[in-house]
């Protein structure tokens, strides 16, 4: 049966299976945030030794972006179009923000937050939104000059060196991945000449192997990801004892709460390394239902970009299967650092890892995205969006 038929969109006026599966994950998050970051907690002076303090923030980060994103759903697509430029510039103006001593909150050696009295802003979080928003609309605006490496690609190719620049400059390798991995795949979407897109990668593929060969401290983790054990208890700590969560996990895993790898022994295991308690304490079972998840997800922001596209509502059409791209890049990155299968990069798991900034940027895209299904079935149904 046709998933776009027309008696089943006209069933509702929401996609309301997607609507569920956001709120699931978000529910899953909420559940190993807190499994997770118990043992952290009460080690940590900071917090207060309080267990339930990610928990307690983890709830107020999803209460937030759900009231963020029921204020995105009611603003229609067309306004979005039309702010894309200036969302981006205040993107920009966050991402040079970050950079001025004094404003930017330092990490672990990386400059990428805003201090405010109740969070911590990440703009880079933000951008990859903007990002979205304004490659979607520059590949519409520029559509009769998609074939011209002049009129269609050097302005987004610049605009995005720009970009680089800045999230370098944090550093954020992770985000700048992402980011370019939207634009360069809405471009392609929107139709960009194939031999421009061609040279697009070999350009991002050099550029790409020169950052990583130029920077010691990429390469180092470039080298470390290949034999973790070889140094299991210095440069290849983290990792190994990511495998060993999944190698304890096996395939019911052993129980909710009975993580022992979270004892303090697994660094970050409620934001990077989530999945590995997950496969620790859920087994094989319940990663491959979390990966599930994430599928359908992405698979319906493709679905409602197809449907959106025979529309010829292009916009929406390039904005939805960028998000499609985004989720399933920044899913399938923080997966792959959890099982070994990439180097260890800083990219959270959509909706599910600890992180204000990440969460709210995630559920604003898909509320956008859930926008844009509804206004594709109210002109179905013949009325006005």
């Amino acid at each position: 049966m046709n998933p776009f038929s027309t008696p089943r969109l006209l069933r509702s006026e929401y996609d309301l299976t997607l609507l569920w599966t956001v709120l699931a994950l978000l529910a899953l998050g909420v559940v190993m945030v807190y499994s997770a970051s118990i043992a952290t907690a009460e080690a940590d002076r900071h917090v207060g030794y309080r267990s339930s303090y990610y928990f307690v923030r983890q709830l107020l980060f999803v209460g937030l972006s759900l009231g963020a994103g029921f204020v995105v759903f009611q603003i229609k697509v067309d306004v979005w179009q039309k702010w894309a430029p200036y969302l981006f510039g205040v993107g920009l103006l966050g991402l040079i923000l970050v950079l001025i001593p004094g404003l930017g909150h330092e990490v672990n050696g990386s400059r990428r937050w805003l201090s405010l009295p109740i969070l911590n802003l990440q703009p880079s979080e933000f951008m990859k939104f903007f990002v979205l928003l304004y490659a979607a609309d520059y590949t519409v605006r520029k559509a009769a000059f998609m074939h011209s490496l002049k009129r269609g690609f050097v302005p987004m190719f610049m605009v995005m060196v720009l970009v680089g620049a800045l999230l370098l400059r944090e550093p954020d390798f992770g985000a700048l991945a992402v980011m370019t991995a939207i634009a360069a795949a809405i471009l392609f979407l929107g139709g960009l000449n194939w031999r421009l897109f061609l040279f697009l990668m070999v350009i991002l593929a050099v550029s790409f192997v020169l950052l990583v060969v130029l920077s010691p401290y990429r390469f180092n983790r470039l080298i470390w990801f290949w034999n973790p054990w070889a140094d299991p208890f210095g440069k290849g700590y983290q990792l190994t004892h990511a495998l060993i969560a999944f190698g304890r996990g096996g395939w019911l895993g052993v129980g909710l709460g009975a993580s022992v790898e979270k004892q303090l022994y697994l660094p970050e295991a409620h934001t990077d390394f989530l999945l590995a308690v997950i496969a620790e304490e859920l087994g094989l079972v319940g990663v491959v239902l979390t990966i599930g998840l994430f599928v359908f997800v992405v698979w319906r922001a493709f679905a409602i970009g197809n449907r959106a596209a025979s529309m010829e509502r292009y916009f929406a059409a390039l904005t939805a299967q960028g998000i499609g791209v985004w989720i399933a890049v920044q899913t399938i990155v923080n997966m792959g650092v959890n099982m070994g299968l990439l180097p260890t990069k800083g990219l959270t798991l959509p909706l599910l890892s600890y992180g204000g900034s990440g969460m709210m940027t995630n559920v604003l895209a898909l509320a956008l995205l859930l926008r844009i299904d509804y206004e594709s079935r109210q002109m179905m149904r013949g009325q006005a969006t």
